[in-house]
């Protein structure tokens, strides 16, 4: 009868483990330090003011962070780092490759507060506190938000990949790159508490209280040791840290050094380094073969270890000396630390797991003497017994039937667990074998290769003109097909100028973008005044001429003419787009989005393409005065036009007429036959008849009307134009906005069984 209160004892306590009850940080959770790994910058949050800033250390010198106020959590990625202010409110986002440091506000609302901050080394993702619903800015199309459906307890991001816990069932849940899927795969029968994520493994507390990690192991980066006991856990690319409960001191297995004899509160990780908050003072130090500086101590000062708050703390009480480390203005909970129990591997679920160092029989073995050991034979067998009843237990959790994680409000969520690493991803991750990767380089072409390539630029071969250039189909001596575009051959100074301008834009800018849904620039070519530029062959043209060729007349006659197409299409396009606005640094405004630069390749993927007339943004949501508006007649934003001033809101408008396009069928300037007008702009036509509710007359006829389930999400498309359109830049929507409208709009095309109502559809501006 003992055994049994023992056994029941056990499992209630461990069970009980508050999921918040360990402090975990690595490469992409929340703290109040945060590591850009690219730039080797580490950043805190500072003690000892009523004013919680931020203050960054890089290269021997130690920057002050603007704006001055109040923050309660930053996290870092691959050279930037983001921060949420106190109260959730707002999040900003700071370049470190910047010498300014420019923030750059990437969230606000003034009723709607986020929590769970985690930055990968590209994209940043938070949880709503009310909804428990996960929003995702940057990153590229891998990185939307996944869905209002899902409900996540926590979330955590790693290196092109985030993952989190759902409420409805405690499983991991993870998107982006193809090794979020290995993850999720790995923990796909296991009910967790707590999760933290590396470059390419996770850890955290399963809902018995033991502690797995799974993903890549090919430093023994998931080999926990046995029988140890922690409080606090970072993850890097091939190692994991973890700070041991009894004397603060860090422990680490996989490839990475430890500092010895001396006590951490916190730690944190980039890919190749760790550094720790300690407890004797508070000061940041930082070490391992990625930290750039000879020296280990940091020169940041006191750094908080943890939010100051206004509210009571909980029955773990206040952190010592916490009114002090405030400035007077809260106070510091304590985080009710205890102690990570023994690591018990689960049975192998997956190839992940094969190459385990340790079987399950011996692993429960180790564990029975360890605790033979040390409390008695008594509870030595207890132990023994509740072992083997875990070990049943597991087995059975293994035979389940997986649940199934796709969200019903979001089927991309689904999708994206099974994509594979997309080969030209904004910002590729370090591989665990190298802690750097640059850009790939472009290619240099002679003139004389490009000639014969498209038989000495004949007719035969123009395809199409971009900005100040014409378009040829080539094929390259080793067999690639290629599209080249030679400038304007004039010899008159303003159009070679012109010309060199925009050789020189494109070079300059496609050189260093890599994203699925932007045209990627092969090589280049400079031969006295002639200059060429190579790109990728997009062989399904462009969605102008889809649309607006006529020979595209019936229905069947173009593999567009489906309204889910269409939807696809556009949603590429915005991600290209938001990539540029929200990702690239400094941010780029494209300044010519129309239909003949969003291009189709094989598999029917949208590109963004023409970056000739592209200009450099303002590191934050600032103006650009222009000393010319350019752009294309029926495209371009009026506030620009008339005003001169640039914003990446001159985009949102072009954007928007192309929607109207993809509705209509029109062109963005046509004549208007039915009416027996002069040339009239499709804005001009659709507009008024959109916001009179007369969307259906609109409607391109080839496509038919669409089913009910496509009605809603055609409805949904054309709200979004219209707040494209809006005639000032501040009222448009950003381009994150669109995209989660767009994603909407297809879900409900694939006939989720979730009804969105288009007249909740919220577009802010930032």
């Amino acid at each position: 009868m003992t055994l049994v209160y023992v056994l029941i004892f056990l499992t209630t306590f461990i069970s009980s483990l508050p999921p918040s009850s360990v402090v975990v940080n690595g490469l992409g959770l929340a703290s109040t330090t945060a590591i850009a790994y690219g730039t080797s910058t580490i950043c805190g949050v500072v003690a000892n003011h009523q004013t919680q800033f931020i203050q960054c250390y890089q290269n021997n010198r130690t920057i002050l962070v603007q704006p001055s106020v109040s923050f309660e959590a930053i996290s870092g990625g691959k050279t930037f780092f983001c921060g949420l202010r106190s109260g959730g409110f707002s999040l900003l986002c700071w370049d470190t490759s910047s010498v300014s440091f420019n923030p750059r506000r990437i969230y606000h609302s003034d009723d709607v507060a986020l929590g769970d901050l985690t930055v990968g080394d590209a994209q940043v993702c938070a949880r709503e506190v009310n909804s428990s619903t996960v929003r995702c800015w940057r990153g590229g199309a891998l990185f939307h938000s996944p869905g209002e459906a899902l409900k996540f307890k926590t979330v955590t991001s790693g290196s092109g990949f985030t993952c989190g816990i759902l409420m409805n069932g405690s499983r991991v849940l993870c998107w982006g790159n193809g090794i979020g899927a290995e993850i999720q795969k790995g923990f796909e029968n296991v009910l967790m508490s707590s999760l933290i994520a590396g470059e390419s493994h996770a850890c955290g507390l399963r809902k018995n209280g033991t502690l797995v990690c799974k993903g890549n192991n090919d430093s023994g980066q998931l080999n926990v040791p046995y029988g140890a006991k922690f409080s606090g856990l970072a993850l890097g690319a091939n190692f994991t840290c973890a700070i041991r409960q009894s004397n603060g001191y860090v422990v680490c297995w996989g490839h990475s050094d430890v500092v010895g004899n001396v006590s951490f509160e916190s730690i944190v990780a980039g890919l190749d380094f760790v550094c720790g908050l300690t407890r004797g003072n508070l000061s940041v130090i930082c070490w391992g073969p990625g930290w750039s500086s000879s020296e280990n101590d940091v020169t940041l000062g006191s750094i908080i270890p943890g939010p100051c708050v206004q509210t009571p703390c909980s029955s773990c009480g206040v952190y010592p000396n916490s009114e002090t480390l405030c400035g007077g203005s809260g106070n510091i909970c304590n985080s009710c630390q205890t102690e990570l129990p023994v690591a018990v591997p689960l049975l192998p679920t997956s190839p992940l797991e094969k190459g385990s160092s340790s079987s399950i029989g011996k692993n429960k073995l180790l564990l029975v003497f360890v605790i033979v050991g040390s409390v008695g034979a008594f509870a030595g067998l207890c132990t023994v017994l509740f072992c083997l009843w875990i070990g049943l237990c597991s087995s059975w959790f293994n035979n389940r039937e997986s649940e199934q994680l796709t969200s019903a409000a979001d089927p991309n969520v689904g999708a994206l667990v099974e994509i594979q690493n997309v080969p030209n991803a904004p910002f590729q991750h370090f591989s665990s074998s190298s802690s750097s990767k640059h850009a790939d380089k472009t290619e240099e072409f002679v003139l004389a290769e490009l000639s014969a390539a498209t038989k000495h630029f004949s007719t035969q071969n123009k395809i199409g003109a971009g900005s100040f250039g014409i378009v040829y189909r080539g094929k390259l001596s080793d067999g690639r097909e290629v599209a080249i575009k030679r400038g304007d051959t004039s010899t008159k100074t303003k159009k070679f100028q012109e010309k060199e301008s925009a050789f020189d834009s494109e070079v300059a800018l496609l050189s260093r973008l890599h994203h699925k849904h932007l045209v990627k620039l092969v090589g280049s070519c400079e031969d006295k005044d002639e200059r060429l530029l190579v790109y990728e062959y997009m062989s399904n043209g462009s969605l102008h001429d889809h649309l607006h060729n006529k020979k595209n007349v019936e229905k069947s006659s173009s593999i567009v003419n489906s309204w889910k197409m269409r939807m696809r299409i556009a949603l590429d396009a915005a991600r290209g787009i938001e990539y540029l606005h929200t990702y690239a640094v400094p941010p780029i405004i494209h300044r010519d989005i129309k239909s003949s630069n969003i291009l189709l390749d094989a598999d029917m993927t949208a590109r963004v393409s023409d970056f000739g007339l592209s200009l450099l943004g303002p590191a934050s949501d600032q103006e650009v005065m222009s000393s010319k508006a350019v752009g294309t007649v029926g495209y371009i934003d009026p506030e620009y036009f008339v005003l001169n001033v640039l914003t990446a809101k001159s985009d949102v408008y072009g954007f928007g007429v192309v929607l109207l396009e993809l509705l209509t069928g029109k062109r963005a300037v046509f004549s208007d036959s039915e009416e027996g007008t002069g040339p009239i702009g499709v804005v001009e036509y659709a507009g008024p008849r959109i916001t009179a509710g007369d969307l259906q007359s609109l409607l391109d006829k080839r496509l038919g009307q669409p089913e009910p389930n496509e009605a809603e999400a055609v409805q949904l498309v054309a709200n979004t134009a219209m707040h494209c359109l809006s005639l000032e830049g501040k009222e448009r929507p950003s381009m994150t906005d669109i995209v989660a409208n767009l994603e909407r709009a297809i879900a409900l095309c694939e006939q989720e069984p979730v009804s969105f109502s288009t007249s909740a559809i919220s577009l802010p501006s930032l």
